[in-house]
């Protein structure tokens, strides 16, 4: 950009919000390099340029905000931002200028709100905790910090703290509203829904939730994954586990979901109390549907929508909350999938025997190098493991 005209059709659209990444962080080199330089726009320019424009809402500013922030960052740079007009002098930040003038956007961030983005899909492979406000916009949950969950009023509706998420009760709530909560591979984490039913979240898991349960109405929740959950006591609003196409209806008890899509079956392990099964197209009739007695494992087949039950020692099914991994007659090719998923590690299989073997094991807090070493001295499994790729000859 060399010419004052270039920059400020380039500023009209970074003030939309329209900028490619490319041209945002085009926009925003340019102020590094020439925020006191005589052809950057000053603060009239800008106003000009937003008496043509529509008004901006604030979670558009919010976004751009955090664009330039999470920009500055990397390159070590701090903008600096006044309360007041009267602070500026002629040349001032782009970002300055355009949160001031509307007023909104630093508040936010001054206030931990979220660090929202346009929705992009879930890399489960990533690194991150993500939490999806029903709205699309997300937020990364970082397990070093602390931050306050809000809903679109402003209102603080939950507080994330290290490993954990708490969301705060309120009997008023009239309209239900979702989060949705996204755990990684190679990562667990813990929510207390507003009930104060706590809900531990294995790796490569997805929860939604409401913000909220309303009174008279199914305390309801939607799993992808494996979550064990410790269901607060409520006779007068059932808590109804969705796993697609099976519902696990309790009043107040301990048991396992394992909905993970590799899987044949969504299985489902009592601890303590009861829980009852039936098909998502069904009523729950207690008479009918299939009912779980602790230390029994009811599985629902995929394939055919038939619900079979048996005794197992719950421990073993269990175990990941605290660190464990068992495998129950289980082939190859799909321990490969939660190994990959447990350890966030990438496994190429290329002995094709060997996927459709099935084992029977168990690990407590073992490191990757140790499982695949016990599948070596059983099975002979020639392997190589280099960063995060094991590659099976």
């Amino acid at each position: 950009m060399n010419s004052n005209s270039e920059i400020k059709n380039l500023l009209q659209k970074f003030v939309l919000n329209q900028c490619t990444p490319e041209e945002t962080n085009e926009v925003i080199a340019y102020y590094k390099k020439n925020k006191l330089t005589e052809d950057f726009p000053s603060v009239e320019d800008i106003q000009n340029l937003l008496t043509e424009m529509p008004k901006m809402s604030q979670q558009t500013a919010d976004d751009i905000f955090l664009n330039i922030l999470q920009s500055s960052k990397e390159e070590n740079t701090t903008i600096e931002i006044s309360s007041e007009k009267s602070n500026f002098r002629k040349y001032i930040s782009i970002a300055a200028s355009i949160l001031v003038l509307l007023g909104v956007g630093f508040v936010a961030y001054k206030q931990n709100v979220f660090n929202t983005q346009t929705e992009n899909k879930f890399d489960i492979k990533s690194t991150d905790i993500v939490l999806q406000l029903e709205n699309g916009n997300v937020q990364i949950i970082s397990e070093d910090h602390s931050v306050q969950v809000r809903d679109s009023k402003g209102n603080i509706v939950g507080n994330q703290n290290g490993n954990k998420l708490v969301y705060e009760a309120d009997s008023d709530t009239e309209k239900i509203s979702y989060n949705t909560l996204k755990i990684p591979y190679g990562k667990k984490f813990e929510l207390q829904l507003s009930d104060g039913t706590l809900v531990h979240l294995n790796a490569g898991t997805t929860l939604k939730y409401p913000v909220r349960f309303i009174a008279g109405e199914n305390r309801q929740v939607f799993l992808d994954g494996e979550a064990f959950f410790d269901v607060a006591k409520d006779k007068k609003h059932p808590f109804i586990v969705n796993a697609d196409n099976l519902n696990v209806r309790v009043l107040g008890t301990h048991f396992n979901v394992s909905n993970y899509p590799e899987d044949a079956s969504t299985d489902v392990v009592l601890v303590e109390g009861s829980v009852g099964m039936y098909n998502t197209d069904e009523d729950f009739d207690i008479t009918k549907n299939t009912i779980l007695k602790p230390g029994f494992k009811g599985s629902f087949q995929k394939s055919n929508n038939q619900i079979s039950t048996k005794p197992v020692l719950t421990d073993i099914y269990t175990s990941w909350i605290n660190g464990g991994l068992t495998f129950r007659n289980m082939t190859f090719k799909n321990i490969i999938t939660k190994l990959e998923r447990r350890y966030n590690v990438t496994i190429i299989n290329k002995n094709e025997k060997l996927a459709n073997e099935k084992f029977n094991a168990s690990f407590k807090e073992e490191s990757i190098e140790n499982v695949m070493s016990y599948f070596n001295d059983i099975h002979g499994i020639n392997y190589t493991i280099k960063n995060n790729q094991i590659l099976i000859k």
